[in-house]
């Protein structure tokens, strides 16, 4: 991939940034198989020489069909990492601009936050590469006290065969905050492309932040999406991700809790199919006493679909009374579907509770003879017991809304495959 222009109109900090991130970016080896973080993955796919950067592209020219949240506090669309579509309505207070605009008018305030965590978990390569090539993103600042009801959707659409976009999003909540942020990854047409996502997400003490990120990429792209969370004091942080789309996607979703009551969730659904590929990497850093933490991933493979879940969970010295739970269960709908799990605990500290595990099954007859005995066709029966399977992930999204629209992409995925 050729190297980046300076962002025109960014700060001095952001493009010097920009620069030492290229040259990261081209001093990095690749990943090899050696690499215990990249351990089962498909290296193949980290072949981005024939990707460039995605050009600008006309609204008009996007034939795709935006269907989100019927209700939402604020609505922000990128094509190519270009704005083309923005409308808020917002509590007195809350900063919700496209990072490009938010770069010169709350500098300080985006450097203060901006990318500040390691990239841990394999892809340190891959996120120079987003730093470098970055334009845009959406910037969302939520001061004290103050609760956004509504969520806030962000979709970034890549347009174009070849086509590489390195949307960012940017969430601080403040003392008592609360907002929820949905990102949706989408391409318009069937020509590959590449997506390299990241997104700092700091809940502040006693806040409420809500993230979700819905993957439909089209079956002949790839996305590589970076999350990094920190949570403080008593706040409460909440990830999801949806993996419906993509040849290949790399989710790497790291949370650190780093004040006393700090509580997150770490959910995901996934259901590849065919030739389809999902590598799932998280951890969870308890740096402080008395936090918690539950993941929950669950997967459902079909045809020759291939997932990759490896996770630890971290108790770091004096992060004592830690309660962190994790669980990865994959559903196998076909005998040539494969599923590795790597779970795993470090403990460093006293007066703990954790626990791990992963589970691999297929459906069993007899789930299939009792739905039979009651008048369901066989196929049926298989896409019912699927449905249920994930259902368990949507019901702690605690939206009712945003439970059906994550159905509704679940629902899709199952009738396409079925």
């Amino acid at each position: 991939m050729a190297a980046p222009s300076p962002l025109e109109g960014a700060p001095a900090w952001f493009t010097d940034a920009q620069a030492k991130a290229w040259e990261t970016y081209s001093a990095l080896p690749k990943p090899s198989r050696t690499d215990e973080t990249w351990r089962f993955g498909d290296l193949k796919q980290l072949d981005f020489d024939a990707f460039a950067p995605a050009g600008f592209v006309d609204s008009d020219d996007i034939d795709m069909e935006i269907s989100g949240l019927e209700n939402t506090a604020a609505q922000f669309i990128f094509a190519n990492d270009d704005l083309v579509h923005a409308e808020a309505d917002l509590p007195e207070g809350v900063i919700c601009l496209p990072l490009a605009d938010a770069l010169n008018e709350h500098a300080e305030l985006v450097e203060k936050y901006f990318m500040q965590g390691d990239t841990k978990l394999g892809s340190a390569k891959y996120a120079a590469l987003h730093k470098a090539h970055l334009s845009n993103g959406l910037f969302v600042y939520v001061p004290k006290n103050v609760e956004v009801d509504l969520p806030i959707e962000v979709y970034h659409i890549v347009s174009g065969e070849n086509a590489a976009i390195f949307p960012h999003t940017l969430v601080v909540t403040e003392d008592n905050a609360k907002v929820t942020i949905v990102d949706y990854f989408k391409t318009a047409g069937d020509k590959p492309a590449l997506c390299i996502a990241m997104n700092d997400l700091i809940a502040g003490t006693g806040s409420n932040l809500n993230y979700s990120a819905i993957q439909d990429l089209n079956l002949a792209s790839k996305i590589i999406q970076i999350n990094n969370t920190k949570v403080e004091k008593d706040a409460n942080a909440k990830g999801f991700i949806l993996n419906v789309g993509a040849i290949w996607a790399r989710n790497e979703s790291l949370s650190t809790l780093s004040g006393a009551g700090a509580h997150s969730d770490m959910l995901s659904i996934s259901i590849p199919a065919g030739e389809q590929k999902y590598d799932q990497r998280t951890f969870q850093d308890h740096s402080a006493a008395h936090t918690y933490s539950d993941l929950l991933y669950k997967n459902t493979l079909y045809g020759n679909a291939k997932t990759v879940f490896s996770g630890l969970i971290s108790v770091e010295e004096g992060a004592h009374y830690t309660d962190a739970y994790q669980t990865c269960r994959n559903l196998l709908m076909d005998d040539t579907t494969e599923a590795n799990s790597m779970p795993g605990l470090q403990i460093n500290a006293d007066q703990v509770k954790c626990s791990h595990g992963s589970t691999a099954a297929a459906i069993s007859d007899e789930e299939i003879f009792y739905l039979k005995a009651r008048g369901v066709q066989p196929k049926v029966a298989r896409q019912l017991i699927a449905r249920g399977f994930s259902v368990e992930v949507v019901e702690r999204l605690e939206n009712e809304e945003l439970e059906a629209l994550v159905l509704a992409y679940i629902d899709a995925k199952f009738k396409a495959v079925v």
